[in-house]
Order: C-alpha cells, then structure tokens, then sequence
C-alpha cells in the first residue's frame, strides 16, 4: 500500500471517469492528489472522496487549455506540497460530432485539438520544471487504441491522440537526462459516464451502471475481453506512476480489450 509514499500527483481532469478513480486508487498507495478540475463541484467531490478514505487531497480549478489557468493551478499545488513528482494528463476526450475531414465543423476541430494536445501539454510545460528541479518524475499521458488503427470516421480525434503519442517521444526523449520518464497509455473503450453516452443509440440516454442491450452486444462483439473500467486504466497508470516502471519511458501501452490485434 505504499508504492507511491511520499509522492505528489496532479491528475488533470480528476474530478470524474479514469482521473477520479486513479486519484483514489494512487491515495490509497501513499500519493497526496491534486485533483485539477474545471467543474468545481466535481473537483471538491472528488477530492473529498480521497479524504474520506484517509487520503491527502487538494482540489485546484483550472482549464487546460487557458496557460494563464494552468500555471496558476501550478503554483496553487506546489504551494501546497511544495513539488510535483507525477503529472497524469487525464483531461481530455472525443466530440459525437466528430466526423471525417471533408465534413468536420472546424469549430469542433479546434476544441478537440486545444482540450486533448493543448491541455496536455499545457500541463507539462508548467508541472515539469519542479520535476526537473527534483531530478525525477513521471508523465503519464492518454491516447487511444484509434491512435493506431484509425477511429473512423472520429478523425479529429484520432489525429489529437495521435499526436499525444508523438509528444509522449519527444518528451521522453528530451526529459530523460533530467530523470523524468514520459509514457502513454491507449484504452479502448472505457466504462465512464462520458463513453457510454458517445456509444449509445441517437437520441436514447442510458445509465452508466445500466447501459442498453445494444450498447451491451455492440461492446461484446468489439471487445473480446471485455469493456474496460475506470480502475483497469487507473493500475496501469499506477504502475507507470511507480519505481517498478522504472526501465520504462517513451512507450505508449495498449489497453484496449484486444482491438488491436483484430
């Protein structure tokens, strides 16, 4: 219960979906958590949570993709507990109006590419120096599974995590000599309140702990193993996190289901 002890962790998008849960679950392994958040009453929610199982927890409002926000979330967080030692770049996602190039508003473009590549380089630029300061830390970014194969007909989408796999690299590759590891993490579909909804049938809302019959055949038949779950993603990032990945940097890990292999 102490692989993380001792550590700070900035989980961006952490009030809801993966960032809540791994905020948890890094709490429960010895981590404080700064949940940076936009929506306030998700963000103290979240944070509360993490106290209420005997966490250190620290909400910070901020939108990732306004520098301004992010550096003064930043500052609030290392002013709390003075460094930073794990960024989780977890805000982010797709648009249901997402659509192939010739059809795309470009107004859809421009806030999928600010909240997924924007937002999460934005929060590297201002977390890394107190990494670089310590001489250690760990980046953990999301792609995707369509990264990789191509999530038609999402291709806005598709090219943002595309390009978060590029800068996860670069970054790697520029940081290493400070002693800071970079790593991504692409999930298939994931079992949070906001994939369900881009999954289910126009026009029919469906529970997170409920979803429709088509929703549950149509994730059958994709996923051979399974749809995946908030904390499958929040072990992964854990182990990223954490010194046993410590030979481990630039790599991007599928957690698909076993998409990919079809």
């Amino acid at each position: 219960m102490d692989r993380l002890k001792d550590k700070v962790t900035l989980i961006t998008g952490g009030g809801s979906g993966i960032g809540k849960v791994s905020g948890q679950l890094f709490a429960r392994e010895g981590s404080k958590i700064v949940v940076l958040e936009i929506n306030p009453a998700l963000g103290e929610a979240a944070a509360a949570d993490v106290k209420k199982q005997g966490g250190d927890a620290f909400f910070v409002q901020a939108d990732v993709t306004n520098e301004a926000s992010v550096n003064a979330a930043v500052e609030k967080a290392i002013g709390k507990y003075s460094r930073i030692d794990v960024l989780f770049n977890c805000a982010g996602g797709s648009a249901r109006d997402d659509a192939p190039v010739t059809e795309v508003d470009l107004a859809l473009f421009n806030q999928t590419m600010n909240l997924d590549v924007l937002g999460t380089m934005l929060a590297s630029r201002h977390v890394i120096p107190s990494m670089i300061a310590n001489n250690s830390g760990s980046v953990i970014n999301v792609a995707t599974w369509g990264a990789f194969r191509g999530a038609n007909p999402k291709h806005v989408y598709t090219a943002a995590k595309g390009a978060i796999v590029s800068l996860t690299r670069a970054m790697a590759g520029e940081y290493a000599k400070n002693g800071i590891r970079v790593n991504a993490i692409a999930p298939g579909v994931v079992r949070t309140e906001r994939s369900i909804r881009n999954h289910e049938n126009p026009g029919t809302r469906v529970a997170v702990d409920r979803p429709s019959k088509e929703v549950r055949e149509y994730m059958k038949a994709t996923y051979p193993f399974s749809i995946g779950e908030p904390i499958d993603i929040a072990n992964i990032a854990l182990f990223l996190a954490s010194s046993e990945s410590r030979m481990v940097t630039a790599a991007t890990i599928m957690a698909d289901g076993g998409r990919s292999a079809y």
